[in-house]
């Protein structure tokens, strides 16, 4: 203890942090931290494991909910669900003081789970009519259960804070704009408006680290939905149609042109096409076929020049095909997050200091996208940053044999629980403490 302290007073010192932190203090909530989670983490990996096992999509995370609801209200918060369809509101007064909001996302993704955990998903459910297995394959399980844990070290400490505690369950993060139906259904009037914003994400890093930016700290999103009309016909005789998939095809290799001859080389730019649906028989040429995909970029200049060249080339690829022009969907599901600078500076330096060499400031934004961004731009100072969650011995055993690991999205992604989830509630709950400690 006494060279932790010493650590600590040696952290805050040269980073110089303030509003009546000190070592002591800070090294004795870290303490407190720890044996609460030490307490309730059985239980906790359970959630986890049960969670996780059972994933929903977006505005269908009906059970999903309802676990989450009954877990805060045997904490004592008072619950309301059916925020944005299948969202949730939990708030805890603590005396008068600020209003601290945490989010947790609900929702997971249609992939069939190739992790082999014990616990793994055999869960389906309907996506646009048909049925399809579903994953918690960006992580939101390990968020969620560090949410649920964090309340808990709060409620456990809550001699040490005043303010309300506002933690939002969210649907649909997933390209299905549950933060806006939420904001649209009136969270931020039927309920306190937060005077700070708090939400964490895990990735392919190491576990025990966190990391960390001031102002934008991910990419923008807007995703596209491409249908081609050619005119069917018979496989052997292509020459009596025009080729729907032909153009898909084409136009997946010729958009990339956008990204290599038009976007500045200097600016972060992606467009990615990851879904694309044409025919049922291979000897059979469809009239239609659908492409879907993702834009991702980190100024407006740069994603307004993709969203021309993708809708352009689109175009030009049914013109050079002699066929009807394309119908063209265009949605922008998220903006970039941007972190408030004052917030990030208490909240990054609480966390340095706890942490010490594992926390890292992030040297620039992230490529992946998140629409927290909605939060923000509804007037909310927020704090948003990451935790790792793959074995550190694993990760330098892949590189050493120069093969990537599994990261968010993949079939394979599956963070080690424990010090996973453990970091998530540490960092989780310093930085909350920071905001509504008392002085």
């Amino acid at each position: 203890m006494i060279a932790l302290r010493s650590r600590l007073v040696l952290a805050i010192a040269c980073l110089g942090l303030g509003q009546g932190a000190n070592a002591a203090d800070l090294a004795a909530s870290k303490a407190a931290i720890e044996r609460s989670l030490d307490a309730q983490y059985p239980h906790i990996e359970a959630l986890y494991k049960d969670i996780h096992a059972h994933p929903e999509l977006g505005f269908q995370e009906t059970r999903t909910a309802a676990r989450l609801a009954a877990e805060m209200r045997t904490l004592g918060f008072e619950v309301t669900e059916g925020v944005a369809k299948t969202g949730i509101v939990a708030l805890y007064r603590n005396g008068p003081g600020p209003t601290v909001m945490v989010r947790t996302e609900l929702d997971a993704l249609p992939l069939l789970e190739k992790t082999g955990l014990p616990y793994a998903s055999t869960f389906k459910q309907l996506l646009r009519g048909a049925e399809t297995p579903v994953m918690h394959a960006c992580g939101h399980d390990i968020h969620m259960a560090a949410w649920v844990a964090a309340a808990k070290v709060l409620l456990d400490m809550k001699d040490q804070w005043n303010g309300t505690l506002m933690f939002i369950g969210q649907p649909a993060e997933e390209g299905g704009g549950g933060a806006k139906a939420m904001v649209a259904d009136g969270l931020f009037t039927r309920f306190p408006k937060p005077d700070y914003g708090f939400a964490l994400h895990v990735g392919p890093g190491p576990f025990g680290y966190v990391s960390y930016k001031p102002g934008v700290i991910n990419s923008t999103a807007d995703s596209f939905s491409i249908t081609f009309t050619g005119k069917g016909g018979h496989g052997a005789r292509p020459h009596t149609t025009i080729d729907p998939v032909m153009m898909a095809a084409r136009f997946i290799v010729e958009v990339q042109s956008v990204i290599s001859r038009e976007k500045d080389a200097n600016r972060f730019g992606v467009v990615t096409v990851g879904a694309v649906q044409a025919g049922n028989a291979g000897n059979v040429i469809p009239d239609t076929a659908t492409l879907r995909g993702t834009i991702r970029s980190y100024d407006e200049p740069t994603r307004a020049k993709l969203i021309q060249g993708v809708e352009r080339t689109a175009r030009a690829t049914a013109m050079m095909s002699g066929a009807a022009e394309p119908e063209i969907t265009m949605v922008g599901s998220a903006k970039a997050v941007i972190n408030d600078a004052a917030l990030t500076q208490r909240s990054g330096a609480a966390l340095k200091a706890a942490f010490g060499d594992k926390a890292r400031l992030m040297p620039e934004p992230g490529s992946a996208s998140e629409d927290y961004s909605e939060f923000v731009m509804a007037g909310v100072p927020s704090f948003y940053f990451g935790i790792g969650g793959l074995d550190p011995r694993q990760m330098a055993e892949a590189a050493a044999k120069r093969i990537p690991v599994p990261g968010n999205h993949s079939p394979e992604f599956a963070p080690v629980p424990g010090p996973t989830i453990r970091t998530g509630v540490q960092a989780m709950a310093l930085v909350v403490l920071e905001v509504l400690q008392k002085r």
